[in-house]
């Protein structure tokens, strides 16, 4: 069996014992001299491990200073750059519905649907990573989209479960999804969200809506999700073109 390279076995040490807690916020981890002592290793081994984890979020450098713990490595991390990574949310989260999908209706919503009419249905959820509460969404579907599902005990209030709406909605459609619109903005958490996810009202939440369209560019579903900053870290890989 191929062993791992030593940098890897020394980073992977490191990042348990912060997330179990051992280096809290603000910690100052060992220095390089000195896992270099306690370990065997090399100060090039200790320096890449410590590379490592400063690109997750896990520690931060402080020149001069040493290496720090950092509250973002408890967050929960996602790097997203395609629709297949948005449905890989029920990999690792829970979905907790605490409004089931129904009839509603929501001009803004039916109106940014590019529906007709103003009639809607919508399901409230918050998802939770290692049970604790990071986001609560709203998501609006198109009328004709939600009939399938309407029934669906995953989207009925008090329903736990690991999957994501436009997963479970996929094999309903004529047309896949193929593009989630984006859009992201800083808004205080009303009543219903502070509750969710465990914060005050007016608390600054990081708001990402997406619209999400099918192969021939009409709108399906429409969420709107309200992350709190202390336990979300969002990532995006930007890469030049041609």
């Amino acid at each position: 069996m191929r062993t791992a390279p030593a940098y890897q076995t020394l980073r992977d040490r490191l990042r348990g014992e912060i997330a179990a807690g051992h280096y809290r916020d603000g910690t100052r981890l060992p220095t390089e001299s000195e896992l270099v002592e306690r370990h065997g290793l090399s100060r090039q081994t200790v320096r890449r491990a410590f590379q490592d984890l400063v690109s997750e979020g896990m520690v931060y450098r402080v020149p001069g200073r040493g290496t720090y713990a950092s509250e973002t490595g408890r967050r929960y991390l996602r790097q997203l750059g395609s629709i297949e990574d948005l449905m890989s949310l029920s990999d690792d989260t829970t979905m907790e519905v605490r409004a089931g999908l129904q009839r509603r209706v929501d001009v803004d919503a039916a109106s940014r649907l590019r529906l007709d009419d103003d009639v809607v249905y919508t399901v409230v959820f918050r998802r939770l990573h290692d049970g604790v509460p990071f986001v609560l969404t709203t998501v609006h579907l198109v009328p004709s989209v939600a009939q399938p599902v309407l029934a669906s005990q995953a989207l009925a209030e008090g329903a736990v479960g690991t999957h994501t709406v436009i997963g479970l909605l996929e094999p309903h459609l004529s047309e896949p999804i193929t593009e989630a619109a984006q859009s992201i903005t800083v808004a205080p958490a009303d009543d219903g969200v502070a509750d969710a996810v465990g914060c005050v009202a007016g608390h600054p939440m990081l708001r990402v809506d997406r619209l999400y369209s099918d192969a021939s560019s009409r709108p399906v579903e429409l969420s709107v999700s309200h992350f709190l900053p202390e336990q979300y870290t969002y990532r995006v890989t930007l890469r030049r073109s041609g």
